[in-house]
């Protein structure tokens, strides 16, 4: 017995040295210019082990001791193979190198790399290089970022040549848009033209539409993450472009002693307004628009480094000298990253956004000013705990602060009275907890909850009415009318006007059906509490943003997804395949006729309603050779209801289901980029969208001598089908291997067929002939462009 025993005893001890487990952990980094790399794979040959880099290019894993083929890649850059052996804790600080020395190699992946996708439990993620963006046709030869992810399934947009974006029927202040985690409220310039985004400037951008991580809260649709390159810390290196409208030129440099830190300075500028006096017809016109992205950083040791960025944009339009108007964000983040050990990594943000505007009209003697603004504290935690098991948590806490508008009188003459809406602020915050699982090894689970409260504050006085009906049903006129105000409450600014608490599970499950295939599901709640008050389909400068409080209950999200995912031929070829439900309650819709401008009492112009999208998306990528890209297809529908509730009424469109206005039942865009040689490449798009939903009169009556237009239920017609194709073509001439300088030219045709798109078709009387007629507005027909790239 007692020979028995010691066996035992050393079996099991040599079981549990056996069952000995060691960490590999560092960072990955481009060889030539010292950037992080988000998103490398790092994984041990002949296992199911591995892991990515996180938004700084740090990462963990663990295994069991052993002798082990460690593999480090990224899309775009040379494979790195290390031979280790396991015996102790390991620290790699990991250098690739570029496949080539092109100007830009053009690849794109919905999470990079491929064999990590098929088993990560994340879905209805979407990620796009800035070197395929630059590849890819758009309008007047700008690059992108926001007309390049519409071209991604379940996203469209809102008319032609407007900013913003939809994502699976929702709506444009549903999407949480983030430049280096701060948020950006108006993501467009030129009244939409153009995104606020420099493509020399991001490093990486990343679309959540489905199983949105439990650190993202604040929008029930998506969440758009874009990162900025933290600067070039090997070399001075120059990089910019000259187009028909605008150029852009980007510094990057090393900083300190050792080239401990690096400092990135990239400006954006329009010159259209030089030309303007060339034309007669627009002689008085001027609009422009600049943009800056600054960025520095200083590693303190191997386990601290510190990051200071910022974003400075403007628009100035002056049409005539009757109008003027100028809006912009600005935005900073200050953050610290801090590596405990080699399980544990923290990131400290403290983060500033602002988005003002102004308009003058000088006709009327009016100047309006009103802004948004917030700061942000956050602090995240990554724990990897082992093999099996991730761990994320943290917490965030914004304050608000709302000036819906300031109305000045521009002279004593002015017929405008001077108006100063309230003020509103308010906070939120956010607690979080999430895990990556990996059950069995085809099992994997991503699981999380976040707990967001919201209290509207104090400091103003809100208007009380009768029944507590802001917005009243009259059955003779039957319209909606504002309720009748029974006097008015003061709220101090030390208290609370109204306060939310939510619960937000997020799950995904994914199994590996074997190497190549898997399915997922995910479940997704979230809530938003900040609306953006508009009558309009579009991004406009004159949008207002309102919290949730006493009126405005905040909208809360429910998602459900499921998709089959495959890789062909070695991932040559990739298939994606998703359908999701999703309903929206306390959605805000507009009464008839409403007035949503210079009002403190926005609560009379709306009712609650609620909403639901379905669809299925389609995504099959061609990802290697010289022929790269992919064609998208969304079949969705995305309506709303609205009824009366206690204003009374059968609600908005007579209670019934309608069309909101993001709802596109076929959406189709093809993408395909060609390498034909070194010195020559070709891309284009082609695409087709359901005609976006509008309501139409259907007839009209005469009263008391006037005509006046009935109509058809909401958003009962459409526009007519929207498509266009775009052709590019990029030459880059020869250079000597010893020269830095690399440049290239871009040739575009955007809608090259000249397809005249309809932006709004809208009905009047003929003054002449007393005929009813309809007039078709078209945006753009076929614009070439010309555009030098360079960098050195």
């Amino acid at each position: 017995m007692k020979y028995l025993i010691l066996s035992m005893s050393l079996l099991f001890s040599n079981f549990l040295i056996a069952q000995q487990t060691y960490t590999i952990s560092g960072s990955v980094k481009d060889s030539k210019n010292g950037e992080t790399l988000l998103g490398a794979t790092i994984y041990l040959k002949g296992t199911t082990n591995g892991a990515t880099t996180n938004e700084y290019g740090f990462f963990s894993l663990t295994a069991i001791e052993g002798n082990y083929t460690l593999i480090i890649s990224f899309i775009g850059y040379e494979e790195v193979i290390k031979e280790i052996i396991l015996d102790s804790d390991k620290s790699f600080n990991i250098e690739l190198n570029e496949l080539s020395t092109v100007l830009d190699e053009v690849t794109i992946t919905a999470e990079e790399p491929e064999r990590v996708n098929i088993r990560k439990p994340q879905m209805g993620v979407s990620k796009l290089n800035s070197s395929t963006i630059k590849q890819m046709p758009v309008v007047l030869g700008e690059v992108d970022v926001l007309k390049s992810i519409q071209m991604l399934p379940g996203v469209t947009n809102s008319g032609e040549g407007t900013g913003g974006f939809n994502v699976r029927g929702g709506a444009v202040d549903q999407n949480l848009v983030l430049l280096d985690e701060a948020i950006i409220y108006n993501t467009s310039h030129f009244f939409g033209f153009f995104s606020v985004f420099n493509n020399d400037a991001i490093k990486d951008i990343k679309l959540y539409k489905g199983d949105i991580p439990a650190k993202f809260g604040g929008r029930v649709a998506s969440v758009l993450d874009v990162r900025q390159k933290e600067g070039n810390s090997k070399e001075f290196a120059l990089t910019g472009g000259v187009g028909l409208i605008s150029s852009r030129l980007t510094a990057e440099s090393p900083l300190f002693i050792n080239n401990r830190g690096s400092f990135l300075v990239a400006g954006r500028s329009s010159y259209a307004h030089l030309f303007m006096p060339l034309i007669e017809d627009i002689k008085d016109d001027k609009i422009s628009f600049y943009d800056l992205n600054v960025k520095t950083n200083y590693e303190i040791n191997n386990n601290n480094r510190i990051y200071l960025s910022g974003y400075f944009g403007r628009d100035v339009f002056d049409i005539s000298n009757i109008m003027q108007s100028k809006y912009g964000n600005v935005s900073g983040n200050l953050r610290w990253n801090h590596i405990f050990n080699d399980k544990l990594f923290s990131n400290l943000s403290l983060i500033y956004s602002k988005y003002d505007y102004q308009i003058v009209l000088d006709f009327v003697q009016l100047d309006w000013i009103a802004n948004i603004k917030n700061y942000n504290l956050k602090y995240d935690f990554k724990y990897y705990l082992n093999e099996k098991l991730k761990l994320e948590f943290g917490f965030s806490s914004i304050l608000y602060n709302l000036n819906p508008g300031e109305v000045k009188p521009t002279s004593q003459d002015s017929p405008i009275n001077y108006l100063k809406l309230e003020q509103k602020r308010a906070t939120e915050s956010g607690l979080f907890s999430s895990a990556e699982h990996k059950i069995t090894d085809k099992l994997t689970a991503q699981y999380g909850i976040r707990f967001s409260r919201f209290s509207r504050l104090g400091g103003q006085k809100l208007s009380n009415y009768i029944n507590n009906q802001p917005v009243v049903y009259n059955d003779q006129l039957g319209i909606y009318e504002e309720g009748e105000e029974s006097g008015e409450t003061f709220y101090k600014k030390s208290e609370s006007i109204e306060t939310f608490n939510n619960l937000e599970p997020r799950l995904g499950l994914s199994y590996q059906l074997n190497q190549s295939s898997s399915v997922k599901a995910s479940y997704t709640k979230s809530s938003q509490y900040l609306h953006l008050l508009s009558n309009t389909s579009a991004v406009t400068p004159l949008d207002i943003w309102a919290p949730s409080g006493k009126y405005i209950k905040p909208q809360i999200s429910n998602q459900f997804a499921l998709g089959y995912y495959k890789n062909f031929n070695e991932s040559l070829f990739s298939l994606d395949i998703e359908a999701y439900f999703k309903t929206i309650k306390n959605r805000i819709d507009y009464v008839d006729g409403s007035n949503l401008v210079g009002t403190n009492t926005i609560e009379t112009e709306i009712l609650n309603g609620k909403s639901r999208s379905y669809g299925l998306e389609f995504l099959l990528r061609k990802n290697k050779g010289k022929f790269t890209g992919w064609l998208a297809y969304t079949l969705s529908k995305s309506e709303q209801r609205t009824l009366g509730g206690i204003a009374g009424g059968p609600g908005i469109n007579e209670g019934k289901w309608y069309n909101t206005p993001y709802d596109r039942t076929h959406d189709i865009s093809l993408t395909g980029i060609y390498k034909l040689s070194d010195k020559w490449s070709f891309s284009g798009n082609l695409v087709y969208q359901t005609g976006r939903p509008v309501t139409y009169p259907n007839g009209q009556y005469e009263y008391e001598g006037l005509s006046i237009a009935s109509f058809s239920g909401r958003n009962e017609d459409r526009l007519p089908a929207y498509h266009r194709l775009d052709l590019s073509a990029t030459y880059k001439p020869n250079r000597k291997p010893d020269n830095r300088w690399k440049g290239e030219w871009v040739f575009s045709i955007y809608n090259l067929y000249n397809r005249r798109n309809a932006a709004s078709i809208s009905f009047s009387q003929n003054q002449n002939t007393g005929l009813n007629e309809a007039t078709r507005i078209a945006i753009f027909g076929i614009i070439p462009s010309v555009t030098y790239n360079f960098k050195f």
